[in-house]
């Protein structure tokens, strides 16, 4: 590393998690993880797609909107591929164990069980407030609780996938390559909310997502600077999605697994930006109580 990185910004526990990334923090070698990660991802969710359009025939395209239990499933499932990719580019490229890009497993644990239930009491809190739109039935309560721990699994591949490439690999070794945040936590950030950007779903809010997804990574990529390990990130970014995929969606793609939904559609830019700009504010509240559990 060509300096050392700003302490107010990081932790002795962050300079021992970049440490296992400073041997071989190369660009070429990084720049060839992303390409690897990526193609790993694109080769195995084309056969995972190429299996879906076999089996389900002329649903398939429905079944992949995530509308139903099913699908919602299948959508998650796909991640296992984001997965696999930095594991093997770290093996490969940099001569490290997988586990370096967690960190220490005991610490890991206790920060995503705190970050994580500091998530679920707010939500808890914020869907008990009264005032809110109203609700519409989505999933019986029966079904729900057969599909939860495909579910949860689900959702455990599909968090701990994003935070493995974006505050595992990329963001430890940028740390390792470079002393300004810039670098480590704002770009893979920024890369992060580029990549919800999706029109066709969200319509006007599109680049409200962007903003919003981005801010979600420049929180996560401050816990995990703080803590040292990707804990406190996936707890975040687990508990995070499961109340939004389990229990209170907007009608659209993904909400197959929601028990309720509001009575208006993700393309419904006038409803859904005051709901945007009050997630992002969560997002703030949560960070600063998670930070605070956190050092405790």
């Amino acid at each position: 590393m060509t300096a050392s990185m700003p302490a107010r910004l990081t932790s002795p526990a962050f300079s021992a998690y970049v440490a296992p990334a400073r041997g071989r923090a190369q660009l070429w070698r990084t720049l060839l993880g992303v390409i690897l990660i990526l193609g790993i991802y694109a080769g195995l969710l084309a056969l995972f797609l190429l299996a879906i359009d076999r089996w389900y025939g002329p649903g398939a395209e429905r079944l992949l909107q995530a509308r139903s239990p099913v699908g919602t499933v299948l959508v998650l499932a796909t991640f296992l591929g984001m997965a696999l990719g930095p594991v093997l580019a770290v093996v490969i490229l940099h001569r490290r164990r997988p586990l370096t890009l967690i960190g220490p497993l005991r610490p890991a644990l206790r920060d995503f069980c705190i970050t994580a239930g500091v998530v679920l009491a707010l939500s808890l809190v914020w869907m008990l407030l009264p005032g809110g739109p109203p609700l519409e039935r989505k999933l019986d309560l029966g079904l729900w609780f057969q599909f939860l721990p495909l579910a949860l699994l689900g959702i455990l591949v599909q968090t701990g996938a994003e935070e493995l490439v974006f505050r595992g690999y990329l963001q430890q070794q940028l740390a390792a390559r470079f002393a300004t945040p810039l670098a480590w936590m704002v770009l893979p950030s920024v890369l992060f909310g580029l990549l919800h950007y999706d029109p066709q779903t969200m319509g006007g809010n599109a680049w409200l997502i962007v903003a919003a997804t981005a801010l979600f990574g420049l929180i996560a990529a401050d816990l995990t600077a703080r803590t040292g390990t990707l804990g406190a990130a996936w707890g975040l970014h687990l508990a995070n999605n499961a109340v939004a995929l389990l229990f209170i969606s907007a009608e659209g793609p993904l909400d197959g697994l929601s028990l309720w939904t509001y009575p208006f559609s993700q393309h419904d830019v006038a409803a859904m930006r005051p709901l945007l700009l009050l997630d992002m504010a969560g997002l703030v509240l949560i960070w600063a109580l998670a930070r605070r559990a956190l050092r405790r």
